[in-house]
């Protein structure tokens, strides 16, 4: 009797919860295309911060206070998202073989890409923001090891969410073409 009663309890929750959305991060397509010093590149997860990395969306409030909306999560793993993204992004810059890590290919990658994220948030001024550095190191060839920063603010439309992901995903695109000005010319 207390198993029905508390199965009738959780799907009586379950049924009166609103449903939760989830929200895709916007593809974007770049239009620059560079011919490539290497072969392959190897993409390490991203690194992000803990707000941006959460499934919640995050925001920054007047005063530079984070807040979510729990009502509407990502649809993807922040970490993952991004590092797709930038992988995605560099192959069509490049058009080369772009991976993950663990490395999917038999043979070493000719460089490897770290990207460590400090901040990535909507501000309340409407800009966007994505900063950081990335690095970049030679695996399977002589490629010369370097680190760059990045500064990255681009303009939301308005506060809505579409226009957040859009501006999110144009920052992204802005850091991928970026480190593909390191890997090709």
């Amino acid at each position: 009797m207390l198993k029905r009663l508390i199965l009738v309890a959780v799907t009586t929750l379950v049924a009166c919860s609103p449903p939760l959305q989830r929200l895709p991060l916007a593809p974007v397509t770049s239009q620059l295309e560079l011919r490539p010093l290497v072969g392959s590149v190897m993409i390490r997860p991203v690194t992000l911060p803990t707000y941006a990395a959460a499934e919640e969306i995050a925001f920054e409030g007047p005063g530079g206070l984070i807040s979510t909306n729990d009502d509407i999560l990502w649809a993807d793993d922040p970490t993952r998202a991004v590092s797709l993204a930038l992988i995605r992004n560099l192959k069509d810059i490049l058009d080369i073989n772009v991976g993950p890590d663990p490395w999917p290919f038999l043979n070493l990658p000719d460089v490897t890409v770290e990207v460590q994220v400090e901040r990535m948030i909507a501000g309340s001024d409407g800009i966007f923001y994505l900063t950081g550095q990335f690095f970049v190191g030679g695996d399977a060839i002589d490629f010369r090891d370097s680190t760059h920063d990045f500064n990255i603010n681009q303009t939301i439309t308005d506060q809505g969410l579409n226009s957040i992901t859009t501006a999110q995903a144009q920052a992204l695109l802005t850091l991928s073409e970026e480190i593909a000005q390191i890997l090709g010319r």
